[in-house]
């Protein structure tokens, strides 16, 4: 039984990688060989915002690794100077801390802390995680109807996460498409909401304004039906 439940979970790793490598396939993913020009047009953000959030992501990380016990498992997402912590901590004290933390970090404008009081989650629930990240990805790549490039996917204990500078059509369909996959168990959108003449003109390559930060930010629990 022991040995099956090993199988099951590494053969979940090896397709979840196998589909986030084709993902990376992708014309809207994929970084040309100049280094990074498709992403970045694909990418609705400005150029400055994608390099302060790499920045960001690397130093929160570092920070919490460094300053946190060793029994929390934090991760950090960053999108468009929004971080998002998920993952689990031992009590109310360590939560606190890690967004403190965070919020020192240059550049951060807002710290959305989902981390959740309870031990770690162990290797297969991770493996799995990885695996509906991919299977949700996948959903939103096929979907004629929004851009996966504009949506950010992040999966804990089966919750699937969805951050991103959208309309607020294109969130919701991004949120029922992920609701869909087998194995998911809530979607939270934590998207950053624009207008419909805003994604209009960021399709025709006109960059947000300096500091743009979209007045409607929503984060909605949806319990999906299988």
């Amino acid at each position: 039984m022991i040995s099956m439940q090993i199988s099951k979970t590494v053969g979940r790793a090896i397709l979840a990688f196998g589909l986030l490598s084709s993902l990376q396939g992708c014309p809207l993913l994929v970084a040309g060989a100049t280094g990074g020009g498709a992403l970045v047009a694909a990418d609705r953000r400005t150029l400055g915002a994608q390099t302060e959030d790499r920045e960001i992501q690397v130093k929160a990380a570092t920070l919490l690794k460094r300053d946190l016990a060793d029994e929390a498992h934090v991760s950090t997402t960053v999108f468009n100077r929004r971080v998002l912590l998920t993952g689990e901590v031992p009590n109310l004290v360590v939560k606190l801390k890690a967004e403190t933390i965070v919020r020192t970090v240059a550049n951060v404008q807002e710290v959305v802390n989902e981390l959740v009081i309870q031990g770690a989650s162990s290797f297969g629930s991770r493996s799995n995680d990885s695996y509906l990240t991919a299977k949700v990805k996948a959903s939103h790549v096929h979907a004629p109807d929004i851009s996966a490039a504009f949506i950010k996917v992040v999966t804990e204990r089966g919750i699937v996460y969805l951050m991103g500078l959208v309309t607020k059509s294109e969130g919701d369909r991004a949120a029922e498409l992920a609701g869909r996959v087998p194995g998911v168990l809530q979607v939270v959108k934590a998207f950053q909401y624009i207008s419909e003449p805003e994604a209009k003109k960021l399709s025709l390559g006109t960059p947000p304004q300096p500091g743009h930060a979209p007045a409607t930010v929503n984060k909605q629990l949806l319990t999906p039906s299988h």
